[in-house]
């Protein structure tokens, strides 16, 4: 399993799971075996979580691979039509109905072929995901997530793209209704589980419903943002909060989820008379580093001044003064730049934070 820093990322999944349709597309006989597998331990453990499950054999032995699924004590059926021909929903939909999981002959297609879309879209499924020997890689990497009106753009852009039609396929497959597309390397030992159970993964995906957003602070999430900021305030000297804090300015909070999980905060305080706002309570998880989820949170709040006509903002730290300075383009000011009352806190706190300042011209 995926080796997470935080369990209740993956116990989160677990009732997002339980009764949806999965469909996973798998070139058997193209991967090796120990990854094939584990592929379909791992296909018992969704099944016994309650995912109905569908497995599309694009290659090799149809019936070894069936064989091999109740070896796995998967509760497998057989589709007796292929996967092309239209009566294969009905008969899947009979055998997910009595409890099965359903193996489906998807050999004449190709992984996201308008014929698998059909079928997918007729069982309903919530992903349609692929273990192939050709992934979806862009500058050698996997790109986990991409927003399926942004696929076209990026597959006709991307000077170095590997698996350019698959990208394209999985665009037009969720501009159709499919929720989700993953394409992984099937290759790889325990790839679904890695996938499925983290909230970036570790393949592509193409998705047309809300992944990722920035929205704002809701009550409900306030344990979580104490929890998150709980670790610097600890280890730094950043302002301790408590719920009601939080509470009482909830409107100036802002965070970043990752399906729903919240993985980082930030927060915008307004100072009207004097016509600033301060940057604060910046802070991404530990596990979630190194995404950029922190220079998005930024530019969130920059965007909020902006449309609210605030002419500059401002933040104080230490710790992320290369960030600001470098990554984000703000100059360094002094304590003399503050509002009054923010300037009276910072020198009532004893800290000794660096200002830093951004102007955006108006």
């Amino acid at each position: 399993m995926a080796q997470l820093g935080d369990i209740r990322e993956v116990l989160q999944y677990i009732p997002q799971f339980r009764g949806r349709t999965f469909l996973v597309l798998i070139e058997a006989g193209l991967l090796p075996e120990p990854a094939v597998a584990e592929t379909l331990l791992d296909l018992a453990a969704l099944e016994d979580l309650g995912v109905k499950l569908v497995l599309g054999v694009l290659g090799g032995d149809l019936k070894d691979l069936y064989d091999w699924t109740l070896e796995c004590e998967i509760m497998a059926a057989r589709v007796k039509s292929p996967i092309s021909d239209p009566a294969s929903i009905a008969e899947t939909k009979e055998i997910l109905a009595r409890g099965q999981s359903a193996v489906v002959d998807a050999s004449a297609t190709g992984p996201l072929d308008p014929a698998v879309v059909d079928y997918a879209l007729g069982l309903g499924v919530s992903k349609v995901i692929a273990l192939l020997e050709e992934a979806i890689l862009i500058e050698g990497q996997p790109v986990h997530a991409i927003r399926a009106t942004e696929a076209d753009a990026l597959a006709a852009n991307a000077a170095d793209i590997e698996g350019r039609s698959l990208l394209e396929a999985a665009s037009r497959a969720c501009a159709r209704g499919v929720p989700r597309v993953h394409v992984l390397n099937g290759r790889r030992q325990g790839v679904l589980v890695d996938e499925l159970f983290s909230n970036e993964g570790v393949g592509t995906m193409i998705h047309a419903d809300s992944y990722r957003e920035i929205r704002p602070l809701r009550e409900e999430d306030i344990p979580e943002l104490l929890g998150m900021i709980g670790r610097s305030v600890r280890r730094t000297r950043l302002v301790a909060r408590n719920y009601e804090d939080i509470l009482a300015k909830i409107e100036d909070y802002s965070v970043i989820s990752i399906d729903d999980n919240v993985v980082g905060c930030v927060a915008l305080h307004e100072y009207p008379d004097d016509h600033c706002a301060e940057i604060a309570c910046l802070y991404v998880k530990q596990a979630h580093e190194g995404r950029g989820y922190g220079v998005e949170l930024v530019h969130h709040a920059e965007q909020l001044a902006v449309e609210r006509a605030i002419p500059r903002v401002f933040a104080l730290t230490n710790r992320a003064a290369d960030f600001f300075r470098d990554r984000l383009g703000y100059s360094l000011g002094t304590p003399a730049d503050l509002p009054v009352p923010r300037r009276h806190q910072y020198e009532a706190s004893g800290r000794d934070s660096l200002v830093f300042l951004k102007s955006f011209g108006f």
